[in-house]
């Protein structure tokens, strides 16, 4: 889990809304429509948009499609619970998303972009050192060699006797 607080337009944040929920079922007509949003309510996850004007369209499954005009803010709580994010008008349609996003959520919110990839490493890192993991994989970490602190094997010497025997083997 990370903490997100980064600003980005309402656009990306409903494509993350539809990522996360309902990319498989959506109605095609909808998809590139920037004033449809889906809301849900229940035990296993919701979406709550707040709008200066709300109609809905249609229900599928546990989703139920809006034409929203002038949202003022969305929002948002995954299916397992373990992402919270609130998107906040600041002005037009640029808003401020903050709240507690899974790894799962991570993904949607980079591919949806509401975030950047930069923006996205710099959050698992930080989150990496603020509970004292190292930001890179044990596997990774198993691999690397400090170059500094190799110890070179030790160099095999001959017996003198041994020099004779290969000396009278010749």
């Amino acid at each position: 889990m990370v903490n997100i607080d980064t600003n980005c337009q309402l656009e990306g944040f409903r494509r993350f809304l539809i990522t996360s929920t309902c990319l498989s079922f959506i109605p095609e007509s909808y998809l590139p429509d920037p004033e449809v949003f889906p809301e849900k309510e229940g035990d296993r996850g919701s979406i709550y948009v707040e709008a200066a004007d709300k109609v809905t369209l249609k229900k599928f499954r546990e989703i139920t499609f809006i034409n929203a005009v002038d949202v003022l803010g969305i929002i948002y709580t995954s299916g397992s619970g373990n992402s919270t994010l609130k998107w906040r008008q600041v002005r037009g349609d640029m808003g401020r998303v903050t709240g507690e996003a899974s790894a799962n959520s991570l993904v949607n919110l980079l591919t949806s972009e509401v975030i950047t990839k930069e923006y996205a490493e710099s959050l698992v890192v930080s989150d990496n050192e603020s509970e004292g993991k190292s930001p890179i994989s044990k596997e990774a970490e198993d691999e690397f060699v400090d170059e500094e602190n190799v110890v070179p094997p030790p160099i095999e010497t001959v017996d003198s006797e041994d020099d004779s025997q290969i000396a009278d083997a010749a």
